[in-house]
């Protein structure tokens, strides 16, 4: 497990809550000699506290390679219930199943969430898998307001029926009682909570035989890699596939931290791949495709540059000198800057540093992006341009497209991004959380499970060669690895924003949905 002190490197930047309490002012002293007389109560109603479900149910089509698809829209609440059977917290999600299905045991069902810790599931919902997506420039970079939803001609609901989950705090799922919230916040909590949920989804609508999958982004692939476990060992539920789109398994591989010279290592290449894209490496490398240059930088990397850090002080003045000039070439910066850095470039630092003469900040999520500044001798970055750019767009499309295009009505915030979950338990345990184990018991136990790897060059939240990482040292026998399949794309976190990587991710997760079902 890892420390608390890794909530910095959440994948949903979120704002802790304010609140404001109002005092209630003095009532007026009462004349003298006149008795106050009693506020005239308002007649009692009846009121029934006990909590209700909902459900709400539409009929839609969606035209998908030249073929008109009519689905079923299910925007509803589970309720999750602890030994006596009472209401826990209540679990908001959105269902799209294919009509004219005769054979559920032969039709896929997907199971979806993102990250966080504290984000709905919207970002896959409008961005890859769901029958409607945000409208944005091609290549993913922002419209202005206001913003609009199209049909998404590369959902996958022409593979497998796609089921939307919100953990509880976010979206409009709750905890029954406000103060038991934290009991839904932590790396075990959570995983219960989401498998209770998918079993009850499952037992209610026939679908125990049917081919499953899950699908997470971020934290999300945390989570699912969590609940590959969790689903077997409690439930009895194997999945056939788990989809990771930006994968963080072992926390390790992402925290900046005194003695843990890891993540210089692995965040490196997509450094090269930022620098390359705003064309601030030296002129023979900036003349090679992006995959030449990354591969030549990976192979520094894990080479010449991990044996430099391991040695640290040893290095002789020379054996040193060189490796400033070659983290200089491969990372755009500059080479004194590259010394003050001890040879260690953290990910605040370099997102601000690239593009600091001119005075823009580039993206975490999407190294592509950048942004303006408005202090200018900051070391780290104050804001991600790549969030930004898509936060408002989401919520705004989403919330309208609820109430519009699902007929759910509610008066709650919904959700997207929330701090509200912190603080999130990630364990006593003093070390680096690290699920990569549960995801390798779940392939040992279950030797027919796959796993689809989704990563983007530009992503530096989750930088792919991190990702490679973890999976080359994935504690499971060596004849499983035909069942792990990795796929890199020109974006960054969120690569489906890019509409050519969108294309290929949709062929990559139907081809994998196909095989793992077995068709």
């Amino acid at each position: 497990m890892v420390s608390r002190s890794l909530q910095s490197l959440l994948v949903a930047l979120s704002l802790p809550w304010l609140g404001f309490a109002q005092e209630k002012p003095p009532a007026p002293d009462k004349p003298p000699g006149i008795e106050a007389k009693p506020e005239a109560k308002p007649e009692a109603k009846p009121k029934d506290d006990k909590p209700t479900e909902r459900l709400v149910e539409t009929k839609h089509t969606l035209t998908l390679n030249g073929q008109t698809i009519a689905y079923t829209a299910k925007a509803g609440t589970i309720f999750l219930r602890d030994a006596e059977e009472k209401p826990t917290a209540s679990v908001f999600y959105i269902a799209y199943t294919r009509d004219g299905t005769n054979d559920l045991a032969a039709r896929p069902v997907t199971f979806s969430f993102n990250g966080g810790p504290g984000s709905s599931s919207v970002w896959l919902h409008l961005g890859l898998l769901g029958p409607k997506r945000v409208q944005l420039e091609d290549d993913g970079m922002p419209l202005p307001p206001p913003y609009r939803l199209l049909d998404n001609d590369q959902s996958l609901l022409d593979e497998t029926d796609l089921v939307f989950i919100d953990p509880v705090s976010t979206g409009f799922s709750r905890a029954t009682k406000p103060e038991d919230a934290k009991k839904f916040h932590g790396v075990r909590e959570d995983a219960v909570s989401v498998a209770e949920f998918i079993r009850l989804y499952v037992t209610r609508n026939q679908r125990w035989t049917s081919p499953k999958f899950l699908i997470g982004e971020s934290y999300g692939t945390t989570r699912a890699a969590a609940l590959s476990t969790e689903l077997a060992e409690r439930h009895r539920l194997n999945v056939n596939g788990i989809m990771l789109v930006s994968a963080v398994l072992n926390f390790q591989t992402l925290h900046f931290a005194e003695g843990n010279d890891l993540p210089y290592v692995l965040y490196l290449p997509t450094y090269t791949a930022a620098a390359w894209y705003h064309k601030k490496l030296p002129a023979d490398l900036q003349a090679r495709p992006l995959a030449a240059v990354l591969q030549e930088s990976e192979a520094f990397a894990a080479g010449d540059y991990q044996a430099a850090l391991f040695r640290g002080a040893a290095l002789t003045e020379a054996e040193r000198a060189g490796l400033v000039k070659q983290v200089a070439r491969f990372t755009g910066l500059g080479e004194a800057y590259v010394d003050r850095s001890d040879l260690r470039i953290s990910i605040g630092r370099f997102t601000k540093e690239l593009l600091a003469a001119e005075h823009r900040v580039i993206g975490r999520f999407d190294s592509r992006y950048q942004g303006y500044v408005r202090d200018r001798v900051s070391e780290a970055m104050e804001y991600d341009p790549s969030g930004e750019a898509v936060f408002s767009a989401y919520a705004s499309t989403f919330n309208q497209y609820l109430r519009g295009g699902l007929n759910f009505e509610s008066d709650l915030p919904y959700e997207i991004l929330t701090g509200a979950v912190q603080p999130w338990n990630w364990g006593e345990s003093n070390s680096y959380l690290n699920v990569a184990d549960n995801l390798a018991d779940a392939l040992t136990h279950n030797p027919f499970l796959r796993v689809h790897i989704s990563s983007g060059f530009y992503d530096l939240a989750t930088p792919y060669f991190a990702t490679r990482y973890t999976f080359n040292h994935l504690h499971a026998d060596p004849a499983l690895r035909k069942n792990i399949t990795q796929d890199e794309y020109t974006a960054g976190h969120m690569m489906y924003l890019n509409q050519p990587d969108l294309k290929k991710q949709k062929a990559d997760l139907a081809r994998f949905i196909r095989s793992a079902s077995g068709h």
